[in-house]
């Protein structure tokens, strides 16, 4: 198979030690800086709540987007079922406008999870009454349209003198750039048909098939059948750890990582059917070997790696550089040229 991998980037779990949360937070800033200068297309985080991680995304994007400048920053996903559409789309035009139009937004609907122990905390009310819906999605987008509120006459005062009434910031173009992370055909469909880019990853629904591929590429042309001719991007997701330059007592942690989980890919998991695939660890050589003989890998140009939550960020660091210099070339990648710098 002839790879065609156009962007790459990587999605780093955020951890840190609940004693000293700077610290982790630190390191996760610092690794996203260092796939920037590895040259890295795209660095995502994910949005978690009541665990030691990101449980804020926009306000962790904001500080990314002022240590980088040319990578592209990304959620996966927020739940929006414990935001505020209006809200979430203020929060997340400061973060486009401080990052130059530079942020990817990872949405997910549905019941959120520990919704027994928070949810009440967030809405007013009996919590199970409120839209958690794709639809919230959808208010969420049409807020970040910048349309103006009221009619033409409608004006508020503000000290800059009366102002017609909008989202602020408004950033252009940031509307373009929402991604849906979609497990099942359903919800694959449903981004299809509303336009929105597609992240897909390890963890598919079993729907019509025991296989983890199949499924992916049925959830995959579900959505482009969907999107009805549009334009639209789609980013896959794998756990690739390559050994090549780590010393023996860490390839031994990476692969007893992988043992760990092998054994839910060899059938469903739960009532929903889970699938997952192997993760992809060891040489280079080897880990180039799978991905071209992986049969969702002809369908994109994006490739996400999903760095383990279980690893320190000088694992993360050696992960990023060999797959950046021994892998991603093997796969039809090649580094964008860097802005030339102003001259003095």
């Amino acid at each position: 198979m002839t790879a065609h991998i156009k962007e790459i980037g990587f999605l780093i779990p955020g951890n840190f030690d609940n004693a000293v949360p700077s610290a982790g937070i630190e390191d996760t800033l610092e690794v996203i800086a260092q796939g920037e200068q590895l040259g890295f297309d795209s660095a995502w985080v994910r949005q978690r709540h009541l665990e030691p991680g990101i449980g804020s995304a926009a306000v962790f994007l904001a500080a990314a987007s002022q240590r980088t400048s040319t990578i592209q920053l990304g959620s996966a996903v927020i739940q929006i079922g414990y935001e505020s559409p209006f809200r979430l789309a203020e929060d997340l035009s400061m973060v486009d406008v401080l990052s130059g139009g530079r942020l990817n937004v990872g949405l997910s609907a549905g019941v959120p999870p520990h919704s027994h122990l928070i949810a009440h905390l967030i809405h007013d009310g009996d919590w199970r009454q409120h839209d958690l819906s794709h639809a919230r999605i959808q208010r969420f987008r049409d807020n970040l349209r910048g349309d103006y509120l009221g009619d033409e006459e409608t004006f508020v005062a503000t000290p800059f003198g009366p102002q017609r009434p909008r989202l602020q910031p408004h950033a252009e173009g940031l509307v373009d750039r929402l991604w849906y992370g979609g497990g099942s055909l359903r919800s694959a469909r449903w981004a299809g048909e509303n336009g929105f880019n597609l992240l897909t990853g390890n963890v598919i629904s079993g729907e019509g098939t025991d296989d983890f591929h199949l499924a992916q590429v049925n959830l995959i042309n579900t959505w482009r059948e969907a999107l009805g001719g549009r334009s639209g991007r789609v980013a896959l997701g794998r756990v690739i750890v390559p050994t090549d330059s780590a010393p023996p007592s860490r390839i031994a942690r990476y692969e007893a990582f992988a043992a760990s989980r092998f054994d839910r890919t060899l059938k469903p998991q739960g009532e929903r059917r889970t699938l997952f695939p192997r993760d992809l660890v060891g040489p280079a050589e080897q880990i180039v070997e799978w991905l071209l003989d992986d049969p969702v890998l002809p369908l994109v140009s994006e490739l996400r790696l999903e760095l383990p939550y279980e690893f320190k960020r000088e694992e993360y660091e050696q992960i990023l550089s060999d797959t950046i210099t021994r892998i991603a070339p093997a796969l039809g990648w090649r580094a964008k040229p860097q802005p030339a710098l102003a001259a003095e």
